[in-house]
C-alpha cells in the first residue's frame, strides 16, 4: 500500500469512509468537502502536522466537520438554512420559546450595516468577536463580509486554523493527540465541552481507520 500513488491514496480513503460513514454511497459535494480538508491540512508545515497530533489530529479534524455539517461536508449556516434571512427567522423562533436558554444577546440580529453574526462554516462561528478572531488568525476579511465563512476555502481555513492554535474554547489539537496520546473523547472540548462526545469519537475513529492510504 506505500507503493501507491497520491491519487491512488485518496481513492482507497474514499472506499474506506464510503462504507464506514456514508452508508455506502458518497455524493459529489461530500467528495468536494473531504478533499477540501484533506488538502488543507497537507498545506501545513510538516513541523505544524505533527504537533497537532499528526492523522489522530487530522482523523478528529474530519470527525469535527462531518458531525457539524450533519455529514455533508460543506459550509453550513446555523440551523442548516439555506438562507441567512431563514437562519434568523429559525433563531428568533427558538429564542422567543425559550429554547437558546444559554443566549443572552440575540447575535444573530442584523447590526446597524446589516451584517448578521449567526453561525457559518464547518464549526458554526459565532459572534462578531469570534468572526473578529478568526479574520486575525486566517488574514481573511470576515468582519466586513461574515458571509465569507461559507466559502470552501475559507471554512476549511477556520475549521483547521482554529483547532490548532485552540481559537474556538482555549483548548487545541496539540492538548489531546500526540505519539503517545489520543483522547478521542476529551477532544471535543476543543469545539464544544463534552456535547455529543463519544458520537464524535466514533466518527474520528472511523476516519482514522481510514487515513493511512489518504495522503
Amino acid at each position: 500500500m506505500g507503493k501507491l500513488n497520491a491519487a491512488a491514496k485518496r481513492r482507497v480513503f474514499f472506499d474506506e469512509v464510503r462504507k464506514s460513514l456514508f452508508s455506502g454511497r458518497l455524493k459529489r459535494r461530500e467528495v468536494q468537502g473531504l478533499n477540501a480538508i484533506l488538502d488543507g491540512w497537507a498545506r501545513l508545515d510538516e513541523a505544524d502536522r505533527k504537533a497537532a497530533g499528526g492523522d489522530d489530529a487530522l482523523a478528529y479534524v474530519l470527525a469535527t466537520a462531518f458531525h457539524e455539517t450533519a455529514a455533508t461536508m460543506q459550509p453550513v449556516r446555523e440551523t442548516l438554512a439555506l438562507s441567512d434571512a431563514e437562519a434568523i427567522m429559525r433563531l428568533e423562533r427558538a429564542f422567543a420559546a425559550g429554547r437558546l436558554p444559554t443566549v443572552r444577546t440575540p447575535y444573530w440580529r442584523p447590526d446597524a450595516q446589516g451584517r448578521t453574526w449567526l453561525g457559518r462554516g464547518f464549526v458554526q462561528l459565532t459572534h462578531r468577536r469570534n468572526y473578529e478572531a478568526m479574520a486575525t488568525l486566517t488574514g481573511i476579511d470576515l468582519v466586513s463580509d461574515p458571509g465569507r465563512a461559507m466559502q470552501m476555502e475559507v471554512a476549511v481555513d477556520i475549521l483547521i486554523g482554529g483547532m490548532l492554535v485552540g481559537a474556538f474554547t482555549g483548548r487545541r489539537l496539540g492538548d489531546y493527540f500526540s505519539a503517545d496520546k489520543a483522547d478521542w473523547t476529551g477532544a471535543r472540548k476543543i469545539i464544544n465541552g463534552m456535547d455529543r462526545a463519544d458520537l464524535v469519537a466514533g466518527y474520528a475513529k472511523a476516519f482514522r481507520a481510514a487515513l493511512p492510504t489518504a495522503h
